[in-house]
């Protein structure tokens, strides 16, 4: 039953990551089509075609390799500038020109005479801003629905005001691993030496009156190490309790690599699934995004840890995977029987929305051959075009994106490196979620 749980939840999220690739595509081909431009191919996955039909000018269908997928929009790659498109040859000067001049010939062998006016290099500047956009902006609205609905109708874990937990004593972030225990010369934690038990209801602290565990927070750090009164309900009946907080190291946010120097009381909080509103959607999504973009930025130096796992160092659980780790994760939640069905559901379709948010945000950045390069060139033509107009100068025309095919095969290189990279080490040393 494990494993055919573990085959089902591998198969169900591969499932949504293809149906998320082929809204992304999606998203590039309906706004092209609208613009007149001309679409010869919409494909999930790469290599060698699997199954395809072809429905008017456009050939629909799968690749054996689902690693991804393309829409193919003729005249991405422009003629150079005064050049002739029906007479793009191939070059035979310098590499890197002989790389443009080929990648110019390869563009424009497909190229009818009736196709004029339907090339993508030709369409006004926000059509193709438009077009780039809509296939991440897709996955935006996927991550964001998917985020939505799990919020909304299974809910969100909410720390109440009732202590889950009572620390016995004070241990620094930079010490804290999942097996420290309290060791001799380890001071006692505040909430200790107060009394707290579990199941404490805090009502107030410092004549401040608690409503939820959010405002205590900042109160206990913003206290470092001065007197502390708290009212907790217990048993019914309110009581008093009396300590000193103490400063101590503690991660700035919940998964936060930035650690603080602040006040310490020594206590966690009970957590409750609550449904939310469409308010706090969108809230999380903000934050979400940005610990998304901060993760991006931190890619590279997160990937020397993962090179250094294949050769048998620790595995880092927020370590980035592939596809093939997360896979092999849902497979994992699938099959864990220490959750409950609902929690399990909530789990894949978080890890789902996720992926697509990621995706989204990847393929902003401003670099080709990523969604975001051609964007910044459409936006640069945008400027460019407008301030001639402006001045009263000769129309620049379009930007000519090949030249920047060097640059796009070096990065296409470094991405592919990064994805076989993460294959390895999620099949060599995968993350594990649960012990057992």
């Amino acid at each position: 039953m494990t494993a055919l749980l573990t085959v089902l939840g591998i198969v169900l999220f591969v499932a949504g990551i293809l149906i998320s690739v082929a809204l992304h595509e999606l998203g590039h081909m309906v706004p092209a089509k609208a613009f007149g431009m001309k679409v010869t191919q919409f494909f999930v996955g790469f290599g060698r075609t699997t199954w395809s039909f072809k429905r008017g000018e456009t050939e629909y269908g799968f690749k054996a390799i689902p690693a991804g997928g393309f829409v193919r929009i003729i005249g991405m790659m422009p003629p150079a500038k005064g050049q002739d498109p029906t007479k793009v040859r191939k070059a035979n000067t310098g590499p890197i020109q002989s790389m443009v001049e080929n990648a110019r010939s390869a563009e424009f062998e497909t190229i009818a005479p009736e196709d004029d006016g339907r090339l993508f290099y030709q369409k006004v500047w926000w059509k193709k801003l438009i077009v780039m956009a809509s296939g991440p902006l897709v996955n935006v609205v996927i991550a964001f629905v998917l985020f939505g609905g799990l919020f909304m109708l299974y809910g969100a874990n909410v720390a109440q005001t009732t202590v889950a937990t009572v620390t016995d004593c004070v241990i620094p972030a930079s010490q804290a691993t999942a097996d420290r225990k309290c060791q001799d010369g380890d001071k006692e934690s505040p909430a200790k030496d107060a009394g707290f038990v579990v199941g404490d209801k805090i009502v107030s602290f410092n004549g401040t009156a608690i409503s939820s565990w959010d405002q205590l927070t900042p109160l206990i750090r913003a206290n470092t190490d001065k007197p502390a009164t708290i009212v907790v309900e217990r048993n019914g009946r309110q009581e008093t309790l009396k300590t000193n907080t103490i400063v101590n190291q503690v991660q700035d946010q919940a998964g936060s690599d930035k650690v603080v120097s602040v006040g310490f009381l020594g206590v966690s909080p009970e957590m409750k699934l609550e449904r939310q509103g469409f308010g706090f959607v969108v809230d999380k999504m903000g934050e979400l995004t940005v610990a998304t973009v901060k993760a991006i930025g931190n890619f590279p130096q997160k990937l020397v840890g993962v090179a250094k796992s294949i050769v048998g160092g620790d595995r880092d659980e927020d370590s980035p995977m592939s596809v093939v780790g997360a896979s092999r994760v849902a497979g994992e939640i699938a099959s864990n029987q220490s959750l409950t069905g609902g929690e399990r559901v909530a789990f894949l379709v978080s890890l789902l929305a996720s992926l697509n948010l990621f995706l989204a945000l990847f393929n902003f950045i401003p670099l080709l051959p990523l969604d975001g390069g051609h964007m910044i060139g459409a936006i640069w033509e945008g400027i460019r075009r407008g301030l001639a107009k402006l001045f009263g100068r000769p129309d620049p025309g379009y930007v000519d994106v090949a030249k920047l095919l060097p640059i796009a095969y070096v990065a296409a290189s470094v991405i592919v490196v990064m994805g076989v990279l993460l294959v390895i080490a999620d099949i060599v040393n995968p993350i594990k979620l649960f012990n057992g």
